[in-house]
């Protein structure tokens, strides 16, 4: 503010000063200003000891004083010690004025330093103060309210000296008379000073906790808490009393902070004893504050007396003293304390003390009245009293020391000889019964009396009419006292309760029923008589009080009150006068003892009406009096035909309910009514109430919840409640309620789900459980087991079947494993004894075997099963599980019942791949319709089995039997169909996931068998039956579940296998890919021998030429048989079966008529051909080849003329084996090597060619049309359509004369745009749809025959190319119609499949799905258009161009092939080998669309997407550009790099090469290319004239701008050069075709201008850039030719019709 140089302001003598602006202010306000201390938060800033520095203080104060003022404020104790004694001496020796000027400064500075560390500077800080004050006198006054609260604190200082000086300096201010006024003057800022000190204060907010040490920094704190105290206790005694009251707020708010009660505990014994000295001040100042704050104050003094400390203990007893004076602390006070509340061993100590002064005082004052009635009247009673309103306080050792008392008293009266003395205790004792009497009718006798207190009451009585001796078991034991904090969580549970079993913890009940002639006899007349008219008269008294206003509270005095007291006489009171009035409907002998007993005459005329009341909270009160009554009762049969009668007539459910819960509870209630609970009458009532509950639903139309719940309690109750291990109820009774139950639960199927959420179902499952769960280990009488199979019933079948939802299945699972718990912890052989085990496994074998069961209903069967398993295992019955699995497995004929009724198309595949061999029909039909979710059960029962063993696994049980490998071998023999299905039905599949999911697999199921004797069984069954079972082993040694080696001992005999057997012949079949070479040779030497002079009949059989035969191909097969001269001698031997035999060989016959044997052998003799073909490479003879020819094209006319019996197996494979033979042949002479060509016949591939050729596809090609004709739908892998896949194939190697000379019946369509001749729309009209059908092979076939059409088709559209062109409007003209409108129909196909996918999300397309075929019919149509397009002219393509770019085809195709071409389209096997090539990729690899091969499945569609890219790309690069430029930007850059990436490395290099290796010749022109940097250059010349064009291929060649330079140019013009240029550039953008062709139109061009021609003015070149015209239409006027096309653009963008170059109107 006041800068040294600065520009004062005028009048401004001084530089501007804080220190004169705190005195100014100080000045206005009578204080001086301070700054907050460390962490302090006051708003009364007034007392804030802050100290300002030295250019605070004004430079009006004397210069010395400011000198020493300075000093003050240094850190160092020296310092400041010199300075505040020089300081003393200046008050002393200056001038009075000059020492008034420092007064505004000294309260900062005395509140500082008076509460400085060191004692040496405080002691001269109060001696200086003393000559300050002499000196300045009452000019000190205005500063006092500053200076207070601190200046007290200082005569509290804990250094006595300091303290001294204090006072002295008070005393020098203020006369002793005065000292109070001026106290009571500054009364408000001490106490907040005070109160801050002792609330807010910390050790780190008083010092600086960076400057201070810690010890240091408490030392402080805690000497200013105690000065602080003992300042408080100051002012309190310096106080006026009329101040008092003024402060009452200020020290409320201090009481009521719990940081001041925590100092009487603080560990400094100054702060301890300070504390207690002002509570003492407290006490004696302000008692009605203290009197409020009873409860901090009493524990706070009176639970330190403990305190020993010397410094402490002069002011806690003066507290205590204090204390007790000022708040009455009696013996009920002490009571009522939380601590003593809470505490049993206090409160005991407390109680067992005052019976003890009581007994001892009344022994010492007998005979004084005065003082016998205080102790009875002024303490007994009001104690007792002040218990009974407490419900906390224990009750029960108060009583009991009262009981004690009271038996000491009247042992003494009756016993003591003194007459006197027994006169003086009978007295006291009457004044006790007296006064007693008052307070419990006092009690009693109230309306709303509190239900605490009666109970109270109630107790006491019980207890004081026990005799003497029952009372000493109940002396506590002698024990420390333990504090609340101390007791263990355990002793407060225990506490709870402390009454013996049969108690409940209100106390209602006791452990002895009182009955009056046993009990009371032992009680001393002196109590008995007072005793039991209290009873009376508060008996009589409560039932009014219950009849009058039904009060609750009376009625459960009452109950607790009889408990105790059941004695006739009481229930006789409580009659009253009333006259009998139930008795007459009454059975004689229940009058004759209503009639007697006055407690059964209460029970009928009053209880039972209250009883049968609605909705009654206080029952079980009722039923507490009700038992009191029957107590009444002479004996148990009495009791019993009570209970009967009010069974049948007049109890409610209810009320049964609570008597019965109620003797469950007491086993002294339950000795009153076990005749009863064992008796018929009950038993009836409970089975007729279980038959009514059962069935709710359709006889009662009450629906309340409670209304039943407590019935079904009842029945739970009965069930499960057991008394020395025996029914609560009759035995007999509970097995008819639980046939009820049983009964309802079978229903349940019967009802819809809704109903059965309803139901009674999940009431059953909760008694049974509580049934089944109470009994431990007895025996199931046979109603439970029966009610047992019914829950495992309904727990294993599906929701469909029984209707019920979850949480019931859930109930019911719980309840039958309660259930089964019981059986398998029972002793001795569990299975015999039980029906349920016998039943239920019986039940599993039936649902398995005959029960129509899917996938879901299995699932819950195993799973049902598995959980009862479970609880098997825990049976100490080892073989329980073994002997249950055992009851649930098939004998051998069932298990062949189950094998036969498996549907028999598993056969197709084994026998379409040679893996098996067959010459007889076992075939039955396919799946019927109901079937189709229907699981066979050979599934079900091996599944079944098998999860059964896995549970068995986890204890390692030993099946008997060889059952086990039985288990696995059916369970292979299940998968093993299932896997051999072609086209699986999905459930199939579904049951195959569920056992892998289930873990039920041959993996884990063979490391319990024994390996060697499981093959065993397989291989006898192999050799015994064949099929599957041979297929099985094959699969294992496959799997490599079991190695080769374990498998050759089973096959080393090799003789064993002859003569063949079905068996044997597949047991060979299978083994044959596994066998050795040599192995192999051995049996084709025991089937050679086999193959010779066979009789026709032995020729068919399966021991005869057919087996041994087969046995040859298997062998043969796997390219064992490598001797060419066995081959040939095999050839010769089925030759001369021709010669011998020929009605065997079906040539050009009808199917219909031959026997399946001879299908089998025929089968296998083209086998063996088409093998023959494929490994014997020795030269054949004319007459053999003529035998093999001659026979494939008979056997083919065969197949075609027995089409209609394709449906028959062997039929379909005689066909199938057939096409492979001519596939096979023409496969061979499709394309010879020269070598085999020198081997052949002269004239055989001319014959093949001419003849045979021709006859194999005149044959297969209508048969193709005739079979997609019958069928649009075909699935490939159906064996119905085996045959398609070589039929196709064969259809393959059709050559294009042979398509162009077909004899297919005329198919035209009308309105079918075409140049094409009849044939040819014939041939395309019937082969082009097929693209659409739903078989591979079709399509492919027919993909391979209109492939080789393709070419020759655009020539007719050439002839007619005058047609087009001159139109007005752009030319545009269709690919083959055929093909579009095939086209559009895929088009929709596709959207249906591909069209919500972004572009450039890939999509993988399942291998033989519908999408597939969809898929792969669209691509190659799009490859065959693609192709007919290469092979047009420029023309043509142009015109085709402009059509594909009408109907957008093309933009569509780009579209789905991004989402089918995958994101790396790179050969996977590649990335193995080490090679410096480029990767190969689909772009690079020629796409070989084969039919039988299937491993590349997976790749199909997406290969074959990129070669359409690649082709598209190729040949209609312009279309793709101008797609690409107008696609959105996300597509833009997808499109952009993957081209990039993959396809234009590729395509550049192929169009250079194309360039180099171009035959194509210019007259005037040469063209080079240079690879490298990807540049074509062509030099044109024309006399004198040089052209030099570099055409330069962009990197994402060709969607990027294909751009001309210039390079050499002599004899042109700029601007010529320029167009030329140009027009170039406009030829290779907007052209589809090669750079070749672009130049080549182009050169043309050139070569017109040459020639004369003009350019059309509207497009400045001679031939026009898209339809190559030349410019043919002339304006009248000015004679100039323009294009049509562009003349037809001119007019419609113009909106003119004149002409561009002179405007005239164009004609």
């Amino acid at each position: 503010m006041g800068g040294k140089n600065k520009q004062r302001t005028k009048g401004n003598l001084r530089p501007s000063n804080s220190g004169r602006a705190a005195e100014l202010l100080a000045k206005e306000q009578g204080t001086v200003p301070g700054f907050i201390g460390f962490g302090t938060s006051q708003s009364d800033l007034g007392y804030v000891p802050a100290i300002q520095g030295a250019e605070e203080i004004d430079s009006l104060v004397d210069s010395d004083f400011r000198m020493v003022l300075r000093k003050l404020s240094k850190k160092d104790v020296t310092t400041k010690l010199k300075a505040m004694q020089e300081f003393g001496a200046m008050c002393t020796e200056r001038d009075t004025e000059i020492v008034k000027g420092v007064l505004p400064y000294w309260p900062r500075i005395f509140c500082k330093i008076s509460l400085d560390h060191d004692r040496r500077v405080r002691e001269a800080t109060q001696q200086a103060f003393e000559k300050l004050i002499l000196k300045v006198k009452k000019h000190l006054a205005p500063y006092l309210k500053s200076l207070m609260g601190y200046w007290l604190m200082a005569q509290c200082d804990t250094y006595t000296p300091a303290a001294f000086a204090a006072k002295d300096a008070f005393e020098a201010a203020f006369p002793p008379s005065k000292q109070p006024e001026a106290i009571a003057f500054c009364k408000d800022e001490i106490i907040s000073v005070l109160q801050d000190h002792l609330i807010k204060e910390t050790p780190d907010t008083l010092s600086d906790p960076q400057t201070v040490p810690e010890e240091e920094r408490e030392a402080k704190f805690y000497r200013v808490v105690t000065c602080s105290l003992l300042a408080l206790k100051k002012l309190l005694c310096l106080l006026p009393d009329s101040e008092l009251d003024s402060l009452e707020e200020k020290f409320k708010s201090l009481l009521s902070q719990n940081k001041f009660w925590k100092y009487g505990k603080h560990n400094v014994p100054q702060i301890r004893s300070a504390y207690f000295e002002l509570v003492s001040a407290l006490c004696q100042r302000i008692p009605q504050l203290m009197k409020e704050e009873a409860s901090k104050v009493s524990p706070s003094v009176l639970l330190s007396i403990g305190d020993s400390d010397p410094v402490v203990c002069p002011a806690l007893w003066e507290a205590v003293l204090y204390t007790v004076t000022t708040i009455e602390v009696r013996t009920g006070g002490m009571l009522s304390s939380e601590r003593m509340k809470t505490s049993f061993s206090e409160c005991s100590a407390v109680i067992s003390a005052f019976f003890e002064c009581l007994r001892f005082i009344m022994q010492q004052n007998l005979g004084e009245k005065e003082i016998e009635q205080m102790l009875v009247n002024d303490q007994l009673i009001p104690f007792i009293d002040a218990v009974l309103k407490d419900p906390v306080l224990e009750h029960e050792q108060l009583f009991n020391h009262l009981a004690e008392t009271l038996s000491s008293w009247e042992t003494k009266a009756d016993t003591e000889k003194d007459d006197k003395m027994a006169y003086n205790l009978e007295n006291v004792l009457l004044n006790f019964w007296e006064r007693l009497s008052d307070i419990c009718v006092k009690k009693i006798n109230e309306p709303e009396a509190d239900v605490q207190s009666i109970l109270g009451v109630s107790h006491l009585l019980q207890i004081l009419q026990k005799p003497k001796s029952s009372l000493k078991s109940n002396k506590k034991k002698i024990g420390k006292v333990r504090f609340a904090d101390e007791i263990p969580e355990s002793n407060k549970e225990n506490e709870k309760y402390v009454s013996s079993e049969g108690e409940n913890s209100e106390g209602s009940e006791l452990t002895e029923l009182f009955l009056t002639h046993n009990s009371s006899d032992l009680l001393s007349p002196l109590r008995k008589k007072p005793l039991e008219d209290l009873v009376c008269k508060l008996a009589e008294m409560s039932i009014n009080y219950v009849n009058e206003q039904k009060s609750e509270q009376h009625l459960r005095f009452l109950s607790t009150l009889l408990n105790s007291f059941s004695s006739s006489q009481v229930f006789k009171m409580l009659l009253g006068d009333e006259k009998q009035s139930i008795v007459k409907a009454k059975p004689l002998k229940i009058a004759k003892l209503i009639q007697k007993n006055s407690a059964v005459r209460f029970l009928y005329q009053k209880l039972i009406g209250w009883l049968n009341e609605d909705q009654r909270k206080d029952a079980g009160d009722l039923v507490d009096i009700l038992y009191s009554a029957l107590c009444c009762c002479d004996n148990d049969m009495e009791r019993k035909d009570v209970l009967d009668d009010l069974t049948e007539v007049d109890l409610t459910w209810n009320s049964l309910l609570q008597i019965i819960e109620k003797a469950c509870i007491s086993s002294d209630k339950l000795a009153l009514v076990i005749p009863w609970l064992r008796g018929d009458i009950l038993g009836d009532k409970l089975v007729n109430l279980a038959d009514c509950l059962c069935n709710k639903d359709f006889k009662s139309t009450v629906n309340s919840e409670s209304y039943f719940s407590e019935r079904w309690t009842l029945l739970s109750l009965v069930l499960s409640q057991h008394v020395k291990n025996d029914y609560l109820i009759g035995e007999v009774y509970v097995e008819r309620i639980i046939i009820k139950l049983h009964e309802s639960l079978s229903k349940t199927k019967k009802l819809s789900e809704a109903e059965n959420s309803d139901s009674s179902v999940s009431n059953i499952c909760d008694v049974a459980y509580k049934y089944f769960s109470s009994a431990k280990g007895c025996l199931l009488m046979p109603s439970s087991e029966d009610l047992l199979l019914t829950l495992f019933q309904l727990c294993a079948e599906s929701k469909e079947k029984t209707h019920l939802p979850d949480f019931l299945i859930c109930k019911l699972k719980n309840t039958l494993l309660s259930g089964v718990n019981v059986l398998v912890h029972r002793t001795g052989s569990t299975y015999k004894q039980s029906t349920f085990l016998r039943l239920s496994a019986l039940w599993l074998k039936n649902q398995v075997q005959s029960s129509p069961l899917d996938i879901k209903s299995l699932q819950v069967l195993l799973s049902a099963v598995e959980d009862l398993l479970n609880k098997f295992l825990e049976s100490e019955d080892t073989y329980l599980l073994g002997i249950y699995i055992g009851g649930v497995m098939p004998n051998n004929s069932e298990w062949e019942k189950m094998r036969q009724s498996l549907p028999m198309q598993w056969l197709h595949r084994p026998l379409l791949e040679g893996r098996l061999s067959l010459n007889y029909e076992c075939f039955k039909t396919d799946f019927k319709e109901q079937d189709t979710k229907t699981l066979p059960s050979h599934l079900c029962t091996s599944a079944l089995l098998s999860k059964m063993v896995l549970v068995a696994l986890k204890k390692e049980i030993v099946l008997e039997n060889n059952e086990l490998q039985e288990i696995i071998a059916e369970l292979l023999y299940s998968l093993q169909w299932c896997e051999e299905l072609d086209n699986p039905p999905i459930f199939l599949t579904g049951f195959c996931e569920m056992l892998q999911k289930m873990n039920i697999t041959y993996d884990n199921l063979r490391v319990l068998g024994n390996t060697s004797g499981f093959l065993q069984l397989l291989f006898n069954r192999s050799r015994e039956n064949g099929t599957l079972w041979s297929l099985i082993i094959a699969k294992l040694i496959l799997s490599r579940s079991i190695s080769s080696d374990e498998v050759k001992p089973h096959y080393k005999r090799k003789e064993g296998f002859f003569p063949l057997t079905e068996g044997n012949l597949h047991t060979i079949q299978s083994l044959c890919p596994f066998m050795s070479k040599e192995e192999k040779k051995e049996f084709s030497a025991q089937c050679i021998p086999a193959l010779l002079g066979w009789t026709k009949k032995d020729l068919c059989s399966t021991d005869g030429g057919f087996g041994h035969l087969a046995i040859f191909n298997s062998c043969l097969q796997t390219r064992s048989v490598d001797d060419e001269e066995l081959l040939h001698g095999i050839l010769k031997i089925i030759i001369s079966w021709k010669k011998e035999h020929e009605d065997i060989f079906l040539f050009s016959c009808n199917l219909s008529e031959a026997r399946p044997e001879e299908l089998g052998v025929n089968i296998e003799i083209i086998r063996f051909l088409s093998l023959f073909l494929k490994y014997c490479s020795s030269p054949l003879a004319e007459s053999e080849w003529d035998f093999i020819m001659c026979s494939m094209l008979a056997w083919l006319e065969t197949t075609s003329e027995n089409q209609a019996l394709y449906s028959v197996p062997l039929v379909q494979l005689f066909a199938c084996v057939s096409c492979d033979l001519a596939c096979d042949l023409s496969a061979f002479f499709d394309s010879p090597t020269p070598d085999i060509i020198g081997n052949l016949p002269v004239n055989l591939i001319s014959e093949w060619k001419g003849f045979f050729s021709q006859g194999i596809h005149s044959l297969l090609l209508p048969i193709l049309v005739t079979i997609t004709g019958e069928n649009k739908d075909i699935s490939e892998t159906s064996f119905q359509n085996a045959m398609l896949k070589p039929m196709c194939e064969t259809l393959t190697y059709i050559s294009k004369d042979q398509l162009l000379s077909h004899k297919l019946p005329a198919r035209l369509v009308a309105g079918q745009k075409t140049n094409l001749p009849e044939y040819l729309q014939t041939l395309l009209n019937t082969l082009a749809p097929l693209l659409l059908f739903r078989a591979r092979p079709v399509q492919i076939a027919v993909y391979h025959m209109l492939y080789k059409l393709m070419p020759e088709l655009p020539q007719y559209d050439q002839d007619n190319l005058k047609s087009y062109g001159d139109e007005e409007e752009e030319p545009a003209l269709s690919p083959p119609a055929v093909l579009m409108s095939l086209l559009s129909i895929q088009e929709d196909l596709l959207e249906n499949v591909l069209g919500c996918i972004p572009v450039g999300q890939i999509v993988t397309i399942k291998p033989l799905s519908e999408d597939f075929c969809y898929v792969l019919g669209y691509l190659l149509t799009w490859k065959l258009i693609l192709t007919f397009f290469k092979a047009a002219s420029s023309q043509l393509r142009a015109l085709y161009s402009m059509y594909l770019r009408k109907t957008k085809s093309l933009n569509k195709l780009l579209y789905h092939l991004f989402r089918l071409m995958p994101e790396n389209p790179t050969y996977t096997e590649t990335a193995t080998e080490v090679s410096n090539k480029d990767p190969k990729t689909f772009f690079t690899e020629e796409l070989q669309l084969s039919i039988r091969e299937t491993a590349v499945l997976p790749y199909h569609i997406p290969h074959l997407a990129c070669s359409v890219y690649h082709m598209t790309l190729k040949d209609l690069p312009a279309m793709v550009r101008l797609w690409w430029n107008s696609s959105e930007k996300r597509v833009f850059s997808i499109v952009d790099r993957f081209t990039s990436k993959y396809v234009s490395s590729v395509l550049s290099f192929q169009e250079i090469s194309s360039v180099q290796t171009s035959t194509l010749l210019f007259n005037g022109m040469t063209v080079k290319a240079r690879a490298a940097t990807r540049e074509v250059m062509a030099t044109y010349t024309i006399e004198d004239i040089v052209i030099e064009l570099i055409i330069q291929l962009p990197s994402n060649y060709p969607l990027g701008s294909i751009t001309v330079e210039s390079g050499k140019r002599v004899g042109v013009a700029v601007q010529q050069w320029r167009n030329w240029m140009l027009q170039l550039s406009t030829y290779l953008t907007h052209q589809n075709g090669s750079i070749m062709e672009g130049l080549a139109l182009w050169k043309n061009n050139v070569d017109k201008r040459f020639e004369g021609v003009e350019d059309c003015m509207i497009c400045f070149s001679v031939i026009h850039g898209f339809n190559y015209s030349l410019p043919k239409k002339a304006c009248r006027t000015c004679k100039k030719k323009f294009h049509s096309a562009c003349l037809y653009k001119w007019f419609t963008s113009s909106n003119k019709s004149t002409c561009p170059l002179c405007r005239e109107t164009f004609f």
